[in-house]
């Protein structure tokens, strides 16, 4: 009996919002593997990756698992999560299905797959894995802002905020373009900050960037009080454009 070849592993960066800034690689992978795998925060949420690429997948010919990946500031007792998930995909790769997990922005910055890659790594070292960049949020969000990341010798930082405290103003006194991700919970915290050091008029908040529903606010006090999305972020550039 001939011994069935293991499927691959594709982790597959698409976008951050705008099912066009697809590389032509992610797409033909995604239009081509018979496992779709994509994450949600619970399970009665709908991902947002899986919103990004649905026009390139065909349901009648392709599978789509759906993975819980709880979003957490602490992380502790989410293993359990990421082991369930990893297990799942390896047991269709090794049944010959080749398996593209989808990430918003790209595999390799803040995304869900690091988690799973970790466990890949450690306790299925056999199983291929291929990474397919994409375009980042905060790459698309500079744009959308009309701020440069960087010229010359600037130097650029890149934060998750909820993790900064006392190194936030360091920061802000060390770096010349500051992109702070996952401002949505600590906004009102932030600003209080950039008060301080008065550079809130130097920073532009983007939300769902790419998508049908970005939006670009440059009088970042009007967000004050405010539920703010998730999928947002603040770029703070100190010596203008």
């Amino acid at each position: 009996m001939q011994k069935l070849k293991p499927g691959k592993i594709y982790a597959v960066g698409v976008g951050p919002g705008d099912p066009e800034l697809l590389t032509r690689k992610a797409e033909r992978i995604l239009r081509s593997v018979p496992v779709i795998c994509t994450p949600t925060g619970t399970a009665d949420a709908s991902s947002y990756a899986l919103s990004i690429v649905e026009e390139f997948i065909d349901r009648s010919r392709q599978e789509v698992l759906v993975q819980v990946f709880p979003m957490k500031k602490d992380q502790q007792g989410l293993n359990g999560f990421w082991e369930k998930a990893a297990a799942e995909v390896a047991e269709r790769v090794a049944d010959g299905r080749d398996v593209a997990f989808i990430t918003i922005g790209d595999p390799f910055l803040y995304s869900t797959f690091l988690y799973l890659y970790r466990i890949f790594r450690e306790r299925y070292p056999a199983i291929a894995i291929e990474v397919i960049p994409g375009i980042s949020s905060i790459n698309a969000a500079s744009i959308a802002a009309g701020l440069p990341l960087g010229m010359s010798a600037d130097r650029i930082a890149i934060l998750p905020t909820t993790y900064e405290d006392e190194e936030l103003r360091r920061t802000f006194e060390n770096f010349d373009t500051i992109v702070l991700m996952k401002v949505s919970r600590v906004f009102d915290r932030i600003y209080g900050v950039l008060q301080e050091l008065g550079l809130e008029k130097k920073a532009v908040f983007i939300r769902r960037v790419g998508s049908a529903e970005e939006e670009v606010v440059t009088g970042i006090a009007s967000l004050l009080g405010q539920k703010l999305d998730y999928l947002s972020l603040l770029i703070v550039r100190k010596n203008g454009w």
